[in-house]
C-alpha cells in the first residue's frame, strides 16, 4: 500500500510525464526554421532534450531506471523551460501577432 507521500510522488511523476510528452510532441510538430528565427536552440537539440527528459521520467515511473529526485527535477526543468520560454515564441513566429 502506498503512503501519502508515495502516492503524491506518483501523481507528480505522472503529471510530469504528461507535460514532457506534450512538449515533445509540440516540438516535433513545429517547423525547423521557427526555432532559429526566435534565437533559440535548434529543433533537433530541443527534441533531443525533451526525448531524454521523457525517457528518464518514464523509466523512473516504470521503476526500470532511477536517478531519484534529480531525474524528475531535471526533466521538469527542461520541460518547463521549453513550455514557458520556447513554445510561446515559436508559436508566435509561426502564427504572427494575435491581434
Amino acid at each position: 500500500m502506498y503512503s501519502l507521500i508515495g502516492m503524491t510522488m506518483l501523481v507528480i511523476e505522472i503529471a510530469a510525464l504528461g507535460a514532457c510528452l506534450f512538449a515533445l510532441v509540440h516540438a516535433i510538430r513545429q517547423r525547423r526554421d521557427a526555432f532559429t528565427a526566435v534565437d533559440k536552440l535548434t529543433k533537433p537539440i530541443w527534441v533531443s532534450i525533451l526525448a531524454v527528459a521523457t525517457a528518464v521520467i518514464g523509466l523512473q515511473l516504470l521503476g526500470w531506471f532511477s536517478l531519484g529526485m534529480f531525474g524528475l527535477i531535471a526533466g521538469l526543468v527542461a520541460t518547463g523551460v521549453y513550455l514557458a520560454d520556447v513554445r510561446p515564441k515559436v508559436d508566435e513566429v509561426q502564427r504572427g501577432p494575435r491581434w
